[in-house]
């Protein structure tokens, strides 16, 4: 029970520390400050990816609440890197000209 616990607080820390990150990128002081937010969110994404599968292989979830959190999880890691990616383009456009 005490590892179920420290498992599940650990995947709550990595969750809500992604939109706390992003939420911070909102008032990012310089570009570069918001793709830093934004890596930061990915980080913590994959972590709590790491997180759901060690819940998944312990037996602490089952394969349905498994598979919908990953579905999700991989859906915001996508949209993360696609945003990270978009705001280097736009960095070094903005150096180029």
């Amino acid at each position: 029970m005490k590892q179920e616990f420290i498992l599940s607080k650990q995947i709550l820390r990595s969750g809500t520390s992604i939109g706390a990150s992003i939420r911070e990128s909102e008032f990012a002081q310089s570009n570069a400050d918001f793709i830093n937010k934004l890596s930061i969110s990915l980080k913590e994404a994959n972590e709590t990816d790491y997180w759901l599968n060690l819940l998944k292989d312990s037996d602490y979830i089952d394969s349905n609440a498994f598979n919908s959190m990953e579905i999700d999880c991989g859906e915001l890691i996508a949209l993360l890197v696609s945003s990270i990616k978009t705001a280097k383009n736009n960095q070094m456009n903005h150096e180029v000209t």
